[in-house]
């Protein structure tokens, strides 16, 4: 029996990893990390949260990526799982964009989204 390991929840682009560096620095000590999670919100049904972490909660995931620590509400995993985590800035607006596969649609402004749960089991 071989065991197939499942896809790490979250990833982060150098731009996010940067970006989250300066807020967590700027924002005192005593931060943990920074949690993400999804709630439900929004014309298209959920909306992602973050927010500065001052302890970890006794279930969640922990991912250290790129000098980051995120700490992953238990609700969220399976509608994060494979999700990329980016920061983007233009003229207009600049802020965190999740590239989330389990994603299906999302409302014109895009601050909500509708997810899927990811696969428990891998296609084959």
């Amino acid at each position: 029996m071989t065991m197939q390991s499942r896809p790490q929840v979250m990833s982060l682009t150098e731009a996010a990893a940067e970006r989250l560096r300066a807020l967590t620095a700027a924002s005192g000590e005593g931060i943990e990390g920074v949690r993400i999670g999804v709630k439900n919100g929004g014309c298209a049904g959920m909306e992602y949260t973050m927010t500065y972490a001052d302890a970890r909660g006794p279930h969640d995931e922990v991912i250290e990526d790129k000098g980051v620590k995120l700490l992953i509400d238990p609700t969220a995993v399976m509608f994060l799982l494979g999700t990329e985590m980016d920061y983007r800035s233009d003229q207009m607006r600049s802020g965190f964009v999740f590239n989330n596969p389990n994603q299906t649609s999302a409302c014109g402004c895009g601050e909500s989204v509708t997810l899927r749960p990811a696969d428990a089991e891998p296609s084959e």
